[in-house]
């Protein structure tokens, strides 16, 4: 078979959807084909790495290190891949690799341009991650939206790349938005026709036209865009408004999507979504309730904390259980703890909200709730300790406090002189040797396991052995014995922390099993 190619693009506002309707197109091909994404970003940032996580949302790691746009979470989540840093393109990375060309005389002195030049760029990487992966079907997004400067040459591209790999081989996609407003009380069609006129006006006639609303859209409405972009009715689908992301793929194979691909494409797609559909119904089925905390610093944009809250959603699968969620501010002075089942301290930087923290932390200690620490959450709940049960007073990390007298948390030695902050941490999967026995032993039920990382500081290894006299557990070690990977203590339901991320590879089928052993304990 020929690789065939699905470029999604979208219109009229950012935030429509575009990173989910993709993943979802691509749940409903992965269980025939071997599909692949690509997420084009139009910003300068090499990797969202040192963006902010209110302005941008959450940032993604990888396996192989890489930092990547939190639209890669539903990539892996609904296609059950593992995806590689190379797969998403930003302009900082187009621009950096176009000098570096230019500077080894690629271009043999010409005069190098946007297009075709840069665009060429583009379309040569698009190809090559196809070819490398070995894909049957690439996947295309191109962020943002249509008259966005940053996103042109992205366009630009997927318009040559139909020519280079025949128009058979190629499907257009194109979001749009189809609002309700409120006192018309009647399905508008317009954004969604002007975005479709924007997109041609670049060269591209979209195959297949998503309409994101709030309700399934109207005959009228389905034949106007249908009129519109010189498309069959059934070429528009409608992307209404779900309670569960979940159900994305779902709503789209009952409109009849894989049939759609299979005919545009000349690919037989049939998807097997039984267990797909009994794992996203399961929790509309609960029979009780928990409430969750997540104390944080971010809790103003809950993007922040993304992966953290769908691996709670897959865990309300799992059990049939409704999880309500709290957000605690650890910069607040006064922290209510009524009411609430557990505990979660996510990951973070910096010297906000620190105090707050521990504060929560020590309560779950001392009452009894469960409690899940991750990344940074491992470090406080080792700060928490060695003040409250060693009777170190002044521990605290360098990173909030460099004269602390007891440094429990410390910067790792091949972080110490380093300046430029990118990509400098200790970034993607790293294995663990766990305690056989432990809490997390049963949990994974393995001697070793893989998660990932972002962090630069870790438990001093001068104070490991105390804190083992005093009673907590170092449940996983790296392999050379030096970092502490996983802690918790014996005699609690449950008190465990981490100094990886685990929600960034649990999904629907699969909660990753210290959430899913955390959601347990609430529980019972």
């Amino acid at each position: 078979m020929q690789r065939k190619y699905i470029v999604v693009t979208g219109g009229v506002l950012s935030g429509l959807g575009k990173g989910v309707a993709i993943a979802s197109i691509g749940n409903l091909i992965s269980s025939t084909y071997k599909v692949v994404p690509i997420k084009c970003d139009g910003y300068l940032n090499t990797d969202p790495g040192t963006m902010n996580p209110v302005e941008h949302g959450e940032v993604f790691v990888l396996d192989d290190g890489g930092e990547v746009d939190m639209d890669f979470g539903h990539y892996e989540r609904f296609l059950n891949t593992t995806c590689k840093f190379h797969w998403n393109l930003t302009m900082g990375k187009v621009f950096d690799g176009i000098r570096q060309k230019e500077r080894r005389g690629d271009y043999l002195g010409k005069t190098v341009q946007m297009i075709p030049h840069v665009s060429d760029f583009i379309v040569d990487h698009f190809l090559k991650v196809g070819e490398e992966s070995e894909a049957d079907v690439v996947l295309i997004e191109i962020g943002g939206t249509i008259g966005d400067m940053e996103n042109e040459l992205y366009l630009e591209a997927a318009r040559s790349l139909k020519r280079k790999v025949g128009i058979e081989n190629m499907v257009f996609i194109h979001l749009g938005y189809v609002p309700v407003p409120n006192g018309v009380n009647e399905q508008k069609s317009k954004p969604t026709q002007q975005s479709i006129s924007m997109l041609r006006q670049r060269g591209i006639a979209p195959d297949i036209i998503i309409a994101r609303c709030q309700e399934m859209l109207t005959d009228n409405v389905c034949e106007k865009i249908a009129n519109f972009a010189n498309l069959r009715k059934e070429d528009v689908i409608t992307g209404v408004d779900v309670d569960d992301i979940y159900k994305i793929p779902l709503v789209f194979e009952e409109q009849g999507m894989s049939e759609l691909l299979s005919e545009k494409l000349g690919f037989f797609v049939s998807p097997d979504l039984r267990e797909w559909k009994e794992a996203v119904y399961k929790r509309e089925k609960y029979q009780r309730e928990i409430t969750v905390a997540i104390a944080g610093k971010y809790t103003a944009l809950e993007d922040s904390y993304a992966s953290v809250m769908e691996a709670l959603n897959h865990c309300a699968s799992y059990f049939s259980v409704k999880i309500n969620l709290k957000w605690i501010d650890t910069e607040e002075e006064n922290i209510d703890m009524t009411g609430i089942d557990g505990v979660i301290v996510p990951g973070g930087f910096g010297s906000r909200g620190i105090e707050g923290k521990i504060n929560v932390i020590k309560y779950c200690r001392e009452n009894n709730v469960p409690f899940l620490g991750i990344c940074y959450g491992l470090q406080m709940a080792v700060i928490e300790f060695c003040r409250n049960v060693c009777g170190l007073s002044d521990a605290n990390s360098t990173e909030v406090n460099m004269e602390t007298s007891d440094p429990v948390v410390d910067i790792l030695e091949s972080q110490k002189d380093i300046e430029n902050l990118g990509g400098t941490m200790r970034l993607g999967a790293y294995p663990a040797r766990i305690l056989e026995g432990s809490k997390v032993y049963s949990l994974y039920d393995d001697l070793e396991v893989f998660e990932r990382h972002r962090h630069r500081y870790e438990v001093n290894p001068m104070y490991h052995q105390m804190l083992r006299d005093k009673g907590m557990v170092i449940s996983g070690m790296s392999p050379d014995g030096t970092l502490a990977e996983f802690i918790e203590i014996s005699n609690h339901r449950f008190f465990v922390a981490t100094q990886a991320h685990p929600e960034l590879k649990s999904n629907p089928l699969r909660p990753a099993p210290l959430f899913r052993g955390f959601v347990k304990a609430c529980l019972d």
